[in-house]
């Protein structure tokens, strides 16, 4: 018989018959849920609030065949090799590991050298990609806070797995900022700048609201492809860079 603690933390990670299970409290949520997370090769337990918490690692005890059955069926990650392209900002870039010190070589073709020593690695791949992807958003979002008519916020790249963005408007005492994830890099490049649009437009649109909308619409036209975009093939950008 499965014995369960009662308390649990949002966050945690456990191993449920050797099913990886993370817990998360989403004061949104009605119900306890259950869903994979595609991206991190694990399952992910939603519960209302913390003292819920073990209703939903029960439930997840029951469902671990399914998880395991979902989680088996997700493709291996992708391995990068030497000659390889990467397609960065929508531009198909070959991957050239001739040394440690990783830059971008415009073509045509470009070229990302640097990358290993022998073998393509990952981490300096990830760095570069970092680099690039900041210039780029902050060239960006300079354009798009200028349609707007607001101050430029200082905008930075950030590595979460859950959000493509965020943005924190100016309050008194509280200056405003954004950030982006910085595997939009890894999208196409109209994507991308919808994403770094989105988030200037709550600059003056805190909320998702119809004002909101037709902000961005202003910027970058119907965002509805975009954001399809992103729902389908999300989770293999999301899963890059382990």
């Amino acid at each position: 018989m499965q014995l369960f603690r009662s308390r649990y933390a949002d966050g945690e990670r456990l191993s449920l018959g050797g099913v990886p299970v993370r817990l998360r409290v989403s004061p949104r949520a009605r119900r306890i849920s259950l869903r994979i997370d595609r991206a991190a090769h694990e399952a992910i337990a939603v519960a209302p609030s913390a003292r819920r918490l073990t209703d939903a690692v029960a439930f997840a005890t029951q469902r671990q065949a399914w998880m395991a059955e979902r989680l088996a069926s997700l493709p291996a990650p992708s391995v990068l090799k030497a000659g390889d392209t990467l397609t960065l900002l929508g531009t198909p870039c070959r991957l050239e590991p001739d040394g440690r010190r990783p830059r971008l070589i415009a073509g045509p073709p470009a070229r990302i050298v640097g990358c290993g020593l022998g073998e393509v690695d990952p981490q300096l791949i990830a760095r570069l990609i970092k680099r690039e992807a900041l210039s780029v958003f902050q060239a960006r979002g300079a354009v798009h806070c200028a349609a707007l008519g607001v101050p430029v916020p200082p905008i930075s790249v950030m590595d979460a797995r859950t959000r493509w963005g965020s943005c924190t408007p100016a309050h008194p005492g509280r200056p405003a900022s954004i950030r982006l994830s910085w595997r939009l890099a890894l999208a196409p490049f109209d994507v991308a700048d919808y994403v770094v649009a989105h988030e200037c437009a709550h600059l003056r649109e805190a909320n998702h609201g119809p004002g909101f909308w037709a902000l961005v619409r202003e910027l970058v036209g119907d965002p509805r492809r975009h954001r399809a975009w992103l729902r389908t093939e999300g989770a293999e950008l999301h899963a890059f860079g382990g």
